[in-house]
């Protein structure tokens, strides 16, 4: 079983940094840098697409407040979800303990 490489942040933006200049192109850089092609190509595309945004870190998404908002009630009903699960079974060991 392999297992998958995790980059910092700062790896990835310096990558995309360093394909900027003209004498090192992305092949190169990639090479040097012990990653894949595809790799660099979509870690350059994701900063052309988002900008300072393009790598949050641990992948988590930079949320606006509208979109936070949207997912806020999603949030709380599997927090109660979670604890009713934990009451039924809380309730099911008591109700063995009682007898």
């Amino acid at each position: 079983m392999t297992l998958r490489r995790t980059f910092t942040t700062d790896l990835k933006r310096e990558s995309v940094h360093l394909t900027q200049r003209p004498e090192m192109p992305v092949t190169q850089a990639a090479r040097d840098l012990g990653i894949g092609i595809s790799t660099l190509q979509r870690w350059i595309r994701e900063t052309h697409q988002q900008g300072d945004a393009a790598f949050p870190g641990l992948g988590r998404q930079i949320l606006t407040p509208e979109q936070e908002e949207i997912c806020r009630p999603h949030k709380e009903s599997e927090i109660l979800r979670e604890e009713r699960e934990i009451l039924k079974k809380a309730t099911a060991f008591f109700a063995k303990q009682s007898r």
